[in-house]
């Protein structure tokens, strides 16, 4: 199994930016799976997740009204859009496959997988 994400990029504040994560070896349908995000200096926090039944979605506090994760299960790719972008927003971000849910939080479970980050850096 493996994750590639793509997308980042350099962008001025209020700009809009897609981030991908194509899923090869696996069904991007057949875990929940969600993005992270680690700026300099901080802890990796969880950005959104989407079910994999259903596909209901989950935001973090920071970026509701902003960010909306998708799927699309015929290309096994998913995807952030993020809009309104703020300096805040500047990290690494990360897609991840099978994400547990524990302590009112999302994490990555012991045989989950990890993208290999994409940087987004927005400027004031």
């Amino acid at each position: 199994v493996q994750l590639q994400a793509s997308g980042g990029g350099l962008v001025q504040a209020g700009a809009s930016l897609r981030l991908s994560c194509v899923l090869s070896g696996h069904t991007v349908s057949a875990w929940h799976m969600g993005w992270f995000r680690q700026a300099p200096g901080k802890d990796r926090e969880i950005v959104a997740a989407i079910i994999s039944s259903g596909g209901g979605t989950w935001y973090g506090d920071s970026v509701k009204g902003r960010f909306t994760i998708s799927r699309d299960v015929a290309k096994n790719t998913l995807y952030l859009q993020m809009n309104s972008l703020i300096p805040e927003d500047t990290a690494i971000y990360y897609c991840a496959a099978d994400l547990r849910w524990r302590s009112s939080s999302w994490y990555v479970g012991p045989e989950g997988y990890w993208g290999q980050g994409t940087l987004v850096t927005v400027s004031s």
